[in-house]
């Protein structure tokens, strides 16, 4: 059923699984900022030790078939821009839930729709899984564009469902998914095979 977290080219994008060498252009570019972590749902790492540190729990976790996780690489300048990864897979019911971030500076580019297309294709063609789904808080409406322009389609909205402790705060939880059988045909210009 898994195969692991395999190498996947498009046109522009390189999706690998990380190294510890990606350390320090993880920290420039995404890993380090607030408001992209926050939106990723994760802390922001502040020194190049606690990447370091982190990358080497997800490198380590690299020997599981199951474990999927992807450094995205700009092909232009072979900088890590962020990361694409199954944040848990149901193994009994073959089907993952998706997450993505991009760094600041390259969001609104299309990298992150790229690199999720490629993931869903790769998903479907190379591992038994049959379904992959994702949600976004409802603030955050350019994930939603990136999930559509991915070809998943919107499946239910969970009202007050996300709680920021921060604030005292709710907020949605806004669901997409996408099947094998629905046929993730059409292939978005920006993929190679």
């Amino acid at each position: 059923m898994h195969v692991g977290t395999q190498i996947i080219e498009t046109a522009r994008l390189t999706l690998r699984p990380f190294v510890l060498q990606d350390a320090g252009s993880m920290h420039k570019n995404w890993i380090s900022d607030r408001e992209v972590q926050w939106n990723y749902g994760e802390p922001a790492y502040e020194d190049l030790g606690s990447v370091i540190e982190l990358l080497e729990k997800w490198i380590a976790s690299y020997v599981r078939s199951e474990f999927y996780r992807w450094a995205i690489i700009l092909i232009d300048n072979e900088e890590c821009i962020g990361q694409i990864a199954f944040c848990s897979v149901d193994e009994q019911h073959h089907f993952a839930d998706i997450e993505y971030c991009i760094g600041r500076s390259y969001q609104n580019q299309g990298y992150a729709s790229e690199a999720l297309a490629a993931v869903i294709r790769f998903t479907f063609k190379q591992t038994g899984l049959n379904r992959l789904q994702a949600f976004h808080r409802g603030r955050n409406m350019p994930s939603a564009k990136v999930l559509q322009k991915a070809q998943m389609r919107y499946e239910g909205t969970l009202r007050q469902s996300y709680y920021y402790s921060d604030t005292d705060e709710y907020d949605d939880r806004v669901y997409y998914g996408i099947t094998k059988k629905s046929g993730y045909i059409s292939r978005p210009p920006f993929l190679s095979d």
